[in-house]
């Protein structure tokens, strides 16, 4: 029990990138976790962390012992809740990383209904546009928009999305609808500005059998997608935006969508974990919570 224990300082310790923020997730004293891991660090002969004075960061070794102690501890928990009969009783914190305006439209009212059917289970939702890595940062599980690149995750397919074209009524009636892809170089756009490179994600647009890549002319950039749709609401030109997310708009008439005829091919949405076999009982509640979201939009 003592090596578990080691292990789970270790763990929390690379998962927090400090001891003192380990040892106030675990109730103990940042010395003593570093005691634990220099232990640790002892009997396995190797270097686990490089150290400064405010953050402790994995080396090489200490990487590939996280990936492995990450799988250990799930399974730990997972025997610990079948041995006390609590298998049936879904705990402790799923952690998830998700993209800001999927998670705020698709994914909340998803995990509310969830946190409602298990009053014990906790939720830490990481909103943000770019790419967790999930083993360093200790997460359950994370939503993928788009082919995915890392082989080592397990991935199952929850959701799909289309990129459409949008304007707002009044911004259409001052300048007029467009009728084919050559039509939108007279128009303003409105251009999502990617967070993680600072550059504008050109429009998709299917032309023929071919996808086509513009990079439109624009005033307006936003790095958000509600911030998008806002702003071609308020007539500030035409967006590209995901169709899950503006579906209320299209329904209340303050957004039509254009060129529906040029719709790229839709793009996967995919719930990423590190393991498939021991997943704990928190992940395996999500997965079951997401099937109807998943039968629903045919993914596969």
């Amino acid at each position: 029990m003592h090596g578990l224990q080691q292990l789970m300082a270790f763990a929390q310790t690379a998962r927090r990138g400090s001891f003192a923020a380990a040892a106030r997730d675990l109730g103990g004293t940042p010395s003593t976790l570093a005691k634990s891991v220099a232990r640790l660090e002892a009997s396995l002969g190797v270097k686990l962390f490089h150290r400064t004075t405010r953050r402790v960061n994995l080396t090489a070794d200490g990487e590939r012992l996280f990936r492995r102690c990450e799988r250990i501890l799930a399974e730990v928990e997972d025997l610990e809740a079948e041995a006390a009969g609590t298998r049936a009783s879904i705990g402790g914190t799923l952690r998830l990383d998700a993209p800001i305006t999927y998670g705020k439209r698709v994914l909340m009212p998803i995990l509310a209904k969830l946190l409602r059917a298990h009053p014990a289970l906790e939720l830490d939702l990481r909103l943000q546009d770019g790419y967790a890595d999930l083993v360093r940062d200790g997460l359950d599980g994370a939503i993928r928009v788009g082919e995915l690149r890392d082989s080592t995750l397990v991935a199952r397919r929850i959701d799909r999305q289309e990129l459409i074209l949008v304007a707002s009524p009044a911004y259409l009636e001052q300048h007029g609808r467009p009728r084919g892809i050559e039509d939108l170089a007279g128009h303003r756009a409105i251009v999502f500005r990617m967070p993680s490179t600072g550059r504008h994600r050109p429009w998709q647009l299917r032309s023929g059998r071919r996808t086509v890549a513009l990079h439109p002319a624009s005033r307006t950039q936003v790095s958000d997608g509600e911030g998008i749709v806002a702003a071609a609401a308020l007539g500030l030109g035409i967006a590209q935006i995901p169709d899950n997310i503006v579906q209320d708009e299209l329904a209340r008439g303050t957004l039509v969508e254009l060129l529906p005829a040029h719709r790229p091919p839709s793009m996967p949405i995919s719930v990423v974990m590190p393991s498939a076999r021991l997943q704990p009982p928190r992940v395996r509640a999500l997965l079951e919570a997401l099937e109807p979201l998943r039968q629903r939009t045919g993914s596969r």
